[in-house]
């Protein structure tokens, strides 16, 4: 899959079969959209093309801050490219851009830039100046530049926003298994390893202190998990805390990773953690030493889980 950081870099030299947009998650719905664009465009002899926009709409004109999504958009790149699809097309959004007309974003963009013979698209999309157009505007355009409609239906779209919300209200409430099932993967979270106040290792639990760079990024129910993290490449067991720490007086949420039967020096490193199952909600306890047997306890846990 090839990836293009605005539409004027595509440049495609036959016709595309597109569909459009945000596909949070690449969960089981948006994988059968994806799997039909694929098929479509090779009986069409033509190339399959994802448009998405980033920043996210309602990041730029609403400056949303209660916006948080699944995946990244690295994250995203990643999933999507284990589909089978030729191209994703990620158009920065901005104010101007939102300005285009239904025909300018028509004519001049999805014809113009991405060479589209054929949209796939749901039956509620909106799209030019104020959201104005719908789809029966797109069809009336299919008429007159020469491409085709084929809409996807309200039943597949709503299939489609239900799995969303569901995979985010199970993680706000730590059901893991069940978020993971829908995504058809493991939900993950990627940062880079920076210093922590060094709690820990002071409890003979060093942990990662996990820095998400984006801010929208969802972040599960406070608690502690089983995880799975990538380092360097391979796979290492371990838990993961997210929360403030109250047992010795924290305030500001982290995230803490700690490996199992692992002591290299991960500082500046990046590392993805899948999460694969919730232990326990974060608790108050009372004392360092209490919180240390209920460390020990979650580590025995975690590890009858992967023997398991």
């Amino acid at each position: 899959m090839k990836v293009y950081n605005k539409a004027s870099d595509f440049n495609p030299e036959i016709p595309t079969v597109i569909t459009i947009g945000t596909f949070d998650g690449v969960h089981i719905g948006h994988r059968k959209i994806i799997e039909r664009l694929v098929n479509s465009a090779q009986q069409s002899n033509c190339q399959s093309a994802l448009l998405t926009f980033f920043p996210h709409p309602r990041m730029v004109l609403q400056q949303s801050e209660d916006l948080h999504l699944i995946n990244t958009i690295e994250e995203r790149k990643s999933i999507l490219a284990s589909t089978g699809l030729e191209h994703l097309i990620i158009h920065p959004f901005t104010k101007s851009f939102s300005r285009l007309t239904a025909q300018q974003y028509v004519e001049e963009f999805l014809i113009g830039k991405l060479n589209a013979k054929k949209i796939i698209i749901g039956y509620d999309h909106r799209f030019g100046r104020n959201r104005t157009a719908d789809i029966s505007d797109l069809k009336k355009f299919a008429d007159e530049f020469n491409f085709e409609v084929e809409e996807i239906s309200k039943q597949d779209i709503e299939e489609v926003a239900i799995s969303s919300t569901k995979i985010r209200t199970a993680l706000q409430n730590g059901e893991i298994e069940k978020a993971n099932q829908y995504l058809a993967s493991n939900f993950s979270l990627s940062g880079e390893v920076v210093h922590g106040k060094g709690l820990g290792k002071g409890l003979g639990y060093a942990t990662a202190n996990i820095h998400l760079k984006e801010t929208y990024k969802l972040i599960p129910k406070n608690g502690v998990y089983v995880v799975k993290a990538m380092i360097e490449g391979k796979h290492q067991k371990g838990m993961m805390n997210i929360g403030t720490n109250p047992t010795v007086g924290g305030t500001s949420k982290s995230i803490e990773v700690h490996v199992l039967d692992f002591n290299e020096d991960l500082y500046g490193k990046n590392i993805e953690v899948e999460v694969l199952h919730y232990l326990r909600n974060e608790e108050k306890f009372d004392g360092v030493e209490a919180l240390k047997k209920a460390m020990l306890q979650d580590e025995l846990v975690t590890r009858r889980y992967f023997n398991s």
